[in-house]
């Protein structure tokens, strides 16, 4: 499974096959669930999760979107609440 640590590295090409990949792949997980040959039927939401991730660095490149800082927010939330008293 990637993790978006993992992809940020990849240029727009490297980014865009990782994603026709997963898209493939979830398209053979499909098929396997149709003709019930499917062994693992958690490794379906890991590749649509791959998939969501994928594009949503394409999406934030696109628009050009700073990356997010994990947990910015909360430190916002405090600083108002120190204003505020």
């Amino acid at each position: 499974m990637s993790r978006p640590s993992e992809l940020r590295p990849l240029n727009d090409d490297e980014l865009a096959q990782r994603l026709n990949d997963a898209k493939e792949e979830l398209f053979n997980l499909r098929f396997q669930l149709a003709m019930g040959k499917q062994d693992n039927s958690a490794r379906m939401g890991q590749v649509r999760r791959e998939v969501a991730r994928a594009l949503t660095l394409q999406g934030e490149r696109k628009a050009g979107a700073p990356r997010a800082v994990a947990g910015a927010g909360a430190d916002k939330r405090a600083d108002k609440r120190k204003v505020a008293r």
